[in-house]
């Protein structure tokens, strides 16, 4: 059962819109359908909290930069009695195309920095992903430049429904098993569904 949803991106001003930020924009659009209650901020992450009789879920977004988000994991996993496997990490991903999502139980860091901060940290890749495709990263532009920049015109609207849609499928893990949003949510919107 996930307890803790968090968003991976960059604090500040200057990182709203980015690429890196899609995690962040996710998470605040679940914590919304949720109705979930900011709680005070803490020195390494802000946070929000939907408690009912039968569980409490937190809502996070690391503010240790996306390089040393660990820190940040790691605190909220101890300091709510909480195991990495319990933790589903919402983050962007340039090696998958502009629009798709992808679950994944558990798996590498794929050369994000985030995800590479976390596994270091935690010393286990064993806890679940939902992977936003802000990709393909051009050749031709460093891949921490091609991350820091902001979506073009034509991007903004699969942009716009991507995050809707790991939205929804965050409650859906929220409210179901990984393996069943997976099979749900784990499509090629490239390819017409085979009868």
């Amino acid at each position: 059962m996930i307890s803790l949803i968090l968003g991976l991106g960059n604090i500040g001003e200057r990182y709203q819109g980015t690429r890196h930020n899609v995690g962040f924009e996710v998470v605040e659009k679940v914590r919304q359908a949720l109705s979930a209650s900011y709680q005070p901020a803490r020195e390494t992450y802000d946070w929000a909290v939907k408690e009912n009789i039968e569980r409490r879920v937190i809502l996070a977004w690391p503010k240790t930069y996306m390089n040393l988000c660990g820190i940040a994991a790691l605190n909220l996993l101890q300091e709510n009695n909480l195991m990495p496997s319990q933790m589903l990490v919402v983050v962007d991903d340039f090696n998958l195309p502009l629009g798709r999502i992808r679950i994944r139980p558990d798996g590498s860091d794929g050369g994000h920095k985030g995800l590479g901060s976390l596994v270091e940290v935690l010393q286990t890749e064993d806890f679940p992903r939902l992977r936003l495709g802000i990709g393909p990263a051009p050749d031709n532009i460093d891949k921490e430049d091609f991350v820091l920049s902001r979506f073009e015109n034509g991007e903004i609207g699969p942009v716009e429904k991507m995050v809707d849609t790991a939205a929804e499928a965050v409650l859906y893990i929220n409210n179901n098993c990984l393996e069943e949003a997976m099979s749900k949510y784990n499509t090629d919107p490239a390819r017409p569904d085979v009868i």
